[in-house]
């Protein structure tokens, strides 16, 4: 059976360091789980509790924790490339730093820019889908600069439709209904503020309504995420309070459940216009899926830590959401 291939990010992160903490709490067979990494590092950072496969990418420097390097960039990338070509059901990855990617010569804004090249769906761009339980958040652009943001109506269509396929095929959900922000501030108030809902949002959702997808009409992302979040800590209360009463038992099919009244997932036009509200309320525990791939990605929702690399200080929470996700 294909395994899950976990790549350990830049080797001079704490991308290592939360791998492994990972693994030894999650305590997953060794047989479902195959390192794509080097032994020096998974040993300098610390120790597995199991004998985990591990696949060797050469990695001949001196690991120097918190510093940017260009052998760092290499191993980062050759790291995701070795993992989209073995084979493996699902993909799980460490933090790597774009700097360093770029000092190697790769020039990609991030993972998800990698996995797109390799592992690409039929054609279909990798979109960015942020998750945290029933709490989701695609994002229209990735990393680019906000004056440079340059939505198209039929960009946003073909994202949305891929997003509406994703959730049809993994998650089992026909129909799903779709929280559509607006560009710019109140949803543009009737162009006041910005055109952009006019000219590019309100004719792609018409469009996607031709193709019967249920989405929103552009609405301001503020009083959208103030829900979202509302919401978010709710279900947190009711999970606690459930675990209490069960006496800690499984809960899963209930976290799994959905959310009366709710959306399955907002979706925003630009990078902090989706991340500051999910990863305020969900924290560590926020996940970063790449959706349009021939199979799932995931990774922690945060980067490399250069502060603390190397001092045991890193926080393996976003790294067993990570893993669990693709579980």
């Amino acid at each position: 059976m294909p395994k899950i291939a976990i790549t350990t990010g830049d080797p001079n992160g704490i991308g290592a360091e939360i791998t492994i903490k990972a693994l030894n709490k999650l305590d997953l067979p060794a047989s479902s789980i195959v390192l794509i990494s080097n032994k020096k590092i998974i040993d300098y950072y610390g120790k597995l509790s199991k004998d985990y496969e591990i696949i060797e990418i050469p990695f001949n420097s001196e690991i120097n924790a918190g510093k940017v390097t260009a052998e760092c960039g290499e191993f980062s990338f050759q790291s995701v490339k070795k993992a989209c070509e073995i084979g493996a059901r699902a993909i799980v990855t460490a933090p790597v730093a774009k700097n360093s990617l770029y000092l190697a010569g790769h020039k990609f804004n991030g993972q998800t820019e990698i996995l797109q090249k390799y592992l690409a769906h039929n054609n279909q761009s990798a979109e960015m889908l942020f998750l945290a339980n029933k709490f989701r958040v695609l994002l229209l652009t990735r990393h680019v600069a906000l004056k440079e943001i340059n939505l198209t109506k039929e960009m946003v269509v073909e994202k949305v439709l891929n997003l509406r396929e994703f959730f049809r095929q993994h998650l089992k959900i026909e129909n799903p209904k779709f929280a559509l922000c607006g560009f710019n501030p109140h949803a543009g108030e009737d162009g006041i503020l910005g055109r952009e809902e006019i000219d590019i949002l309100i004719p792609a959702v018409e469009k996607l309504h031709q193709k019967g997808i249920n989405i929103t009409k552009p609405l301001p992302a503020d009083t959208l995420f103030v829900e979202a979040a509302k919401e978010y800590i709710c279900h947190l209360k009711e999970t606690e309070q459930q675990l209490q009463s069960n006496n800690n038992e499984d809960i899963t099919s209930d976290l799994n459940a959905p959310r009366n009244g709710g959306f399955d997932c907002y979706i925003a036009n630009y990078h902090d216009q989706g991340l500051i509200p999910i990863k305020t309320v969900a924290g560590e525990k926020t996940v970063n899926m790449t959706i349009g791939l021939d199979i799932i990605r995931t990774s922690p929702g945060h980067g490399t830590a250069f502060d603390i690399a190397g001092k045991n200080l890193a926080d393996e929470t976003g790294m067993i959401e990570a893993i669990k996700a693709v579980l």
